[in-house]
């Protein structure tokens, strides 16, 4: 009985990892790399290379709901990485390790508050150099019980790359990602994007 009581006081609050969904997801395990215990993440992150006075700022927020559409979904990790603003390259230092020689220094993580809210802070990415797709915001997500999948990519409504027929491929896993940017002025914009766990998700269990 002592043993019992032992170990379920040491059992963690939350459980990530137990049950595969939504398919292949080449380096979704990324965001197992962030610095900060998940259990400390904030509802909002600021990423590297942006300041209050630099052009083209981007501030996006939202709520991340459960598969019914209407709960907030609190304890969420969000994990995010883009191109710069100015060459639609990864950039890197130079001492990167694990996925970050991959995606880049511009990434970030958030866990979503009792409200399910999340935000971030950026610099709006630039489309890869041979502009053969829209500029866009990878993302991840981590819930409690399950295993790290992607959803749709944020995108920009106004890119000229955005096509019709870019729009027509879309999945809109965990619901659209197309964002409408506001410009609230002095070089910031604003867009918010609500996220529905499991939506067209494959293998994302119906009892959630």
């Amino acid at each position: 009985m002592k043993k019992l009581l032992l170990l379920l006081f040491c059992a963690p609050a939350m459980v990530w990892g137990q049950r595969a969904v939504g398919g292949p997801c080449e380096g979704c395990e990324a965001i197992h790399e962030s610095q900060v215990p998940f259990d400390r993440l904030q509802a909002f992150t600021r990423l590297p290379g942006v300041t209050d006075s630099s052009p083209n700022r981007l501030g996006i927020n939202g709520v991340v709901f459960q598969a019914d559409g209407k709960t907030p979904a609190p304890n969420v990790i969000l994990y995010i990485y883009h191109t710069d603003p100015e060459t639609g390259i990864y950039p890197r230092k130079g001492d990167e390790k694990g996925w970050a020689r991959r995606h880049g220094y511009i990434r970030g993580w958030m866990k979503t508050n009792h409200k399910g809210e999340y935000k971030f802070v950026t610099r709006r990415p630039a489309p890869y150099p041979d502009r053969t797709e829209p500029a866009h915001i990878h993302i991840v997500v981590l819930e409690p019980g399950l295993k790290e999948y992607y959803i749709d990519e944020y995108l920009f409504d106004d890119d000229p790359l955005l096509t019709d027929a870019v729009r027509k491929r879309q999945l809109n896993r965990g619901g659209s990602g197309i964002l409408h940017l506001n410009d609230v002025g002095e070089g910031m914009f604003k867009a918010e994007r609500n996220i529905y766990l499991g939506r067209n998700i494959p293998g994302y269990p119906s009892s959630r």
